[in-house]
């Protein structure tokens, strides 16, 4: 059975934003693209005071250096369309005020027909939590959990109050209200954040290392899940960082998902029989340089998966 594929939009220094987004969404939506999604990186640190992903000596993408706000391109791309669900993959609850989040978070589902997927996580970089966090590093953990706290309220029934170490909202009308529930993604690393996705989440978001890493964390949740009594299925949407090239890699050290269409299907097919996936996010926006070129690579990938019925 087909699952669904989804896209990433263009944020990225080589895209206009006030015109590529609207156009790959559509022309997405066109291809046959059931879901678009967005990234969430807010500053490019110059000396960079901690490797990439927390990874020593690691460096940054330099096409990190320019990255579009994750909402503002969700609500153009809203906007732009009319099926596909829009998704944050993801954003950094620490980052955030929970309440105003919460808050946009259902205005933008509302604009978009009740489309939205809130990827949420607690994220990795001490400079991004230096800048801009409402909560010391050590505790994005903690900021994670009161802003689902917050949602909750929020996203439910007036009067909404709430109490806690970030935010008080004091009983109190607070609207517009989600269009439909919206769905709660969450990466799980740690031990902790794997606890969290069991008991609080709606779907979980694995980045696509390879399918044996694919599988074993996939066993670690399953079991999880058995011994702290979740009964309902997680929703899995599988995270695919492309690069593109028009001819095969031949190395034996490629990485999941860099190569030519077909070996990007045969990735896609490799992490399916791995374990069930419910989506593939496929963010292809690194190596085109321009949304045509974007678009055009996406349709090509996409009839590829599609081709050997993933």
């Amino acid at each position: 059975m087909a699952i669904k594929l989804g896209l990433g939009l263009p944020q990225l220094s080589q895209y206009d934003i006030s015109r590529d987004v609207a156009a790959v969404a559509r022309s997405a939506e066109e291809i046959g693209y059931e879901g678009l999604w967005v990234f969430e990186v807010t500053m490019y640190p110059t000396p960079m005071t901690q490797g990439y992903h927390g990874v020593p000596g690691q460096p940054w993408p330099e096409c990190f250096r320019s990255c579009a706000d994750p909402l503002v391109t969700l609500a153009l791309a809203a906007a732009a369309t009319e099926r596909p669900r829009l998704g944050t993959s993801v954003l950094v609850a620490a980052l955030h005020a929970p309440f105003q989040l919460a808050r946009s978070l259902a205005a933008l589902d509302v604009a978009s027909r009740g489309r939205l997927v809130a990827g949420l996580g607690t994220g990795w970089s001490t400079d991004q939590c230096a800048a801009a966090s409402i909560a010391p590093f050590e505790k994005r953990g903690a900021a994670l959990d009161e802003l689902l706290d917050v949602c909750a309220a929020v996203w439910g029934p007036d009067p909404v109050s709430h109490q806690g170490e970030l935010c008080t909202i004091a009983p109190s009308a607070v609207n517009p209200k989600p269009a439909h529930p919206i769905p709660v993604f969450m990466p799980a690393l740690s031990a902790r954040s794997k606890r969290r996705l069991v008991d609080r989440a709606d779907g979980w978001m694995p980045v696509a290392h390879g399918p044996r890493e694919l599988a074993d964390e996939a066993k670690k949740i399953e079991d999880l899940a058995v011994e702290r009594g979740r009964e309902r299925p997680l929703e899995v949407c599988l995270r695919a960082i492309a690069a593109y090239t028009p001819k095969p890699i031949e190395s034996k050290d490629r990485m999941p998902f860099y190569g030519n269409a077909a070996q990007m299907a045969e990735d896609a097919a490799a992490h399916v029989e791995a374990h069930g996936i419910d989506e593939l996010l496929l963010d292809l926006q690194i190596t085109p340089r321009n949304a045509q070129e974007l678009i055009d690579i996406a349709a090509e990938v996409h009839d590829a998966l599609r081709a050997v019925g993933i």
